[in-house]
């Protein structure tokens, strides 16, 4: 039987309405014992719900900034720690693309201090009014207000050309049904000489095709994730420079350490002999926009 391919807008409702549960914490698939979610609790790769903590100081994060966050802001939904390869700087204009609940923004926070400032963007109303609750928590311990949060598509970014110095993002970029559309916008938002720092997870090789049909893997950033080489070419073509890409296997062991359902679903449906980690990586994506490029209109905010 040839299952129809989804539409763009479809893909966008499937994972628009599996986060909103997210952030509300109903959850999308039936629950295990020990139930993940890259990209959702009980729906994908990333954290067991019975100790996300742990999982996440498992994927790059200290045990001093998993504490530091507002309750609730960790839902793991994290492949990696991306403000930690930025590098940002006090004074830097930080943009989280998929912001969730905030947890990359709040740890970015800090960083860039009061005279910067990170805008978070999300496409689930949830999500936002999630993100905006956690603030008050971040404003009042950190003693700064540095952080939005603004509803949008990472596809149509809420945010003027050419205002941004970093751009985050966090196991999201998988999820868009127009990864090239992403990638232009990136490269618009940002100022010249501005970089980019994205952990995202990639494939090493094409899934099954019975892989890539299943709704529990595309809400888990499975299906919608493209080769490492295709993310490289999409970046050089969106007018970004120094390109880095960094696989990181520790990923995806780590994952399967946990019994994460999403991944063992997985297993089952790979060849014999075969397990995630051959198909599957978490990536460091950086990159940066030349100081030649040429400034356009701002179109918004």
């Amino acid at each position: 039987m040839t299952i129809r391919k989804k539409t763009a807008d479809e893909i966008r409702d499937t994972v628009r309405e599996s986060y909103g549960k997210i952030a509300v914490g109903e959850e999308i698939m039936p629950r295990s014992k020990s139930a993940g979610g890259c990209c959702g609790p009980n729906s994908g790769s990333c954290t067991p719900s019975t100790n996300p903590a742990e999982f996440a100081q498992s994927i790059g994060y200290s045990a001093e900034e998993v504490a530091l966050l507002p309750e609730g802001t960790n839902m793991g939904l994290s492949c990696g720690n991306p403000a930690v390869i930025a590098s940002l700087k006090p004074g830097e204009v930080v943009l989280d693309l998929g912001a969730g609940g905030g947890m990359d923004a709040f740890l970015a926070g800090p960083k860039v201090g009061a005279s910067g400032r990170v805008i978070g963007v999300d496409m689930t109303a949830e999500m936002v009014a999630k993100a905006r609750k956690n603030n008050a928590s971040y404003e009042k311990r950190s003693g700064l207000s540095n952080i939005e949060f603004r509803l949008g598509e990472i596809e149509h970014l809420p945010v003027a050309d050419a205002s941004v110095d970093v751009v985050i993002s966090n196991c999201v970029l998988n999820l868009s049904p127009d990864k090239p559309q992403v990638w232009r916008e990136i490269a618009r938002v940002l100022k010249p000489g501005g970089r980019v720092a994205v952990s995202d997870l990639a494939l090493l090789k094409t899934l099954p095709g019975n892989v890539l049909e299943s709704i529990e893997a595309l809400v888990g950033c499975v299906a919608g994730a493209v080769l490492v080489s295709d993310t490289e070419q999409m970046m050089r073509a969106a007018g970004l420079i120094d390109v880095q890409l960094r696989e990181k296997p520790e990923y995806v062991r780590s994952v399967m350490s946990f019994e994460d359902p999403l991944y063992q679903r997985i297993v089952k449906n790979l060849p014999a002999g075969k397990t995630p980690a051959d198909y599957i990586t978490s990536l460091d994506i950086q990159g940066r926009k030349g100081l030649a490029a040429t400034k356009q209109p701002s179109r918004c905010c």
